[in-house]
């Protein structure tokens, strides 16, 4: 199958190109470096030619909910015309557990309006929502930083490898659509301040961590909204064992 990964240059798209690759499917990473950009359209035309399936891992350029709902509901406009007019008869988006319980928060709901226009466009939709990434725990650090304090609140959530997310996007992919929300997760529950923990305790900075329910942008979040249902998919990727591997700065 041709299968076009719209943000197929990013964290998650590179590694979806490289499993469809390796699946023995023709996989095109579509980003505005390669010269396709769903906000504009250009180049979404010539990239879904002969295209069967396409999946959308691509994100805004910021968290602020004006520019994010802009970029989400631009962009699926565009990939609905352009998926249309090339025949294609599967969509996978890429959207986040609990999107839909936070509608105070911006972002979620910009989220959600991309989720809701992917459906709305008439094409067979998987929706693949996943928990917070590994990755994203240390900038995540980074922000809640005050001198050699790093501030963040108790918030439960079960995080996942960005690897493992690619493997389930990856897999939704290259099967019939069964159109619906299927969620991952990583396979245990944390709270963010003791992630935190773990982290300097793997790799000591001089920082120490503070619980603060008020700081960050988690805080605040309702019990459940971050770490799925007894439906969530678990993958087995630990932390603890990601950051062991993970190369030191």
């Amino acid at each position: 199958m041709k299968i076009v990964v719209i943000g197929g240059t990013g964290l998650i798209g590179r590694q979806v190109v490289a499993l469809l690759s390796q699946a023995g499917h023709e996989a095109v990473a579509a980003s505005p470096s390669t010269g396709v950009d769903t906000l504009t359209g250009e180049g979404l035309a010539q990239a879904l030619q002969g295209a069967d399936v396409v999946v959308d891992v691509s994100n805004a350029p910021s968290f602020d909910a004006g520019p994010a709902l802009d970029f989400f509901t631009r962009s699926a406009r565009h990939l609905s015309e352009a998926e249309h007019a090339a025949g294609v008869g599967h969509h996978v988006t890429l959207s986040i557990v609990g999107v839909d319980q936070v509608p105070d928060y911006g972002y979620y709901r910009a989220k959600v309006a991309q989720e809701e226009a992917a459906r709305a466009s008439g094409i067979p939709c998987d929706i693949v929502r996943a928990t917070q990434f590994f990755e994203f725990i240390g900038p995540v650090m980074d922000m809640g930083t005050e001198g050699d304090e790093v501030r963040l609140p108790s918030t439960r959530l079960r995080p996942i490898a960005s690897a493992d997310v690619a493997a389930a996007v990856a897999g939704t992919a290259q099967r019939r659509p069964l159109p619906g929300v299927h969620a991952v997760a990583g396979p245990q529950t944390y709270r963010l301040d003791r992630l935190a923990e773990i982290t300097l305790e793997a790799r000591p900075d001089g920082r120490r961590v503070v619980t603060d329910e008020t700081a960050g942008l988690f805080a605040g979040m309702p019990e459940g909204v971050l770490t799925g249902d007894d439906t969530t998919h678990l993958a087995p990727t630990r932390y603890e064992d990601w950051l062991a591997r993970q190369p030191r700065p």
